[in-house]
């Protein structure tokens, strides 16, 4: 396939599927979200995603299909967030058969806290966990999950973000997003400036690579080779990897800590 990929794994969730600020404008949020991807492993197409926004009363609402078929794994999944206009979470409602297993998952703020209730292998659990203003729930191969993780990155300077982790009674994580120098590359054909930013989630590291409007062109993780690529984008290699930021001083309390991913899911005998 002809979009250069670095050969990184993405996506830290699989796992449980198997077992178990200033506000930005609605019409914004769509124009930069609405898309097709790729998801590729090891430069090898193996599955496609797409996201669709449409504004409402309540701000707007990201729908997700993904569809990956390859040795192993068999995954599809449906995901609606509803969000405000500031990309809060209002709620969540994702479908997904791994594997021939069916998975449910819910997610809605309830008073001070988060209400995950997740429904895998025939079991169902309902966990209340600490509610965040500025947390994403995070599926696997969702390119609009990444997109409202960049969308708050941006509004927020990259502080006081967090995954919401449905794995397996569910939990949330600090994310930490350290930027790096720009690079180049070319969408439908035409030169693009692309946003390099880093999002470690306990110790694991996301590359997401994003176009002027911060929308998601390609995400990375260096694990098992998978990669997301918006359709029509090409990243081009730098001369030489981008410098990591400076040092900075330790974080105030409640700043992002470190994330760690889980491996993508098993053929189950």
């Amino acid at each position: 396939m002809e979009t250069v990929l670095r050969k990184f794994v993405l996506f830290p969730l699989l796992a449980v599927l198997a077992v178990t600020s200033p506000a930005i404008s609605s019409a914004q949020i769509a124009s930069a979200q609405a898309g097709s991807f790729i998801i590729a492993q090891h430069g090898h197409s193996v599955g496609t995603a797409t996201v669709n926004v449409t504004s409402n009363p309540n701000g707007h609402l990201n729908a997700t299909t993904v569809k990956v078929a390859m040795q192993g794994l068999n995954y599809d999944l449906t995901s609606s967030q509803q969000l405000s206009a500031a990309n809060a979470l209002l709620h969540v409602q994702l479908s997904a058969t791994v594997n021939s297993s069916a998975v449910n998952v819910t997610a809605a703020p309830d008073a001070a806290q988060l209400l995950l209730n997740i429904s895998a292998g025939g079991h169902s659990t309902t966990t209340r966990l600490a509610q965040h203003a500025a947390a994403v729930f995070l599926p696997d191969f969702d390119p609009g999950a990444l997109d409202t993780l960049l969308a708050l990155a941006a509004a927020r300077n990259n502080a006081g973000l967090w995954a919401i982790v449905p794995k397996g009674t569910g939990s949330i994580a600090p994310i930490q997003l350290a930027t790096y120098a720009d690079e180049q590359g070319a969408l439908d054909g035409k030169p693009i400036t692309v946003h390099h930013l880093k999002a470690t989630i306990s110790g694991a590291v996301t590359d997401l690579f994003s176009g002027p409007q911060n929308q998601l062109l390609q995400a990375e993780l260096p694990q098992q080779g998978f990669a997301l690529i918006r359709k029509g984008f090409v990243l081009t290699p730098p001369a030489r990897p981008g410098a990591p930021p400076a040092p900075q001083a330790a974080p105030a309390q409640g700043a992002p800590a470190q994330y760690a991913p889980i491996a993508p899911p098993q053929p189950q005998p």
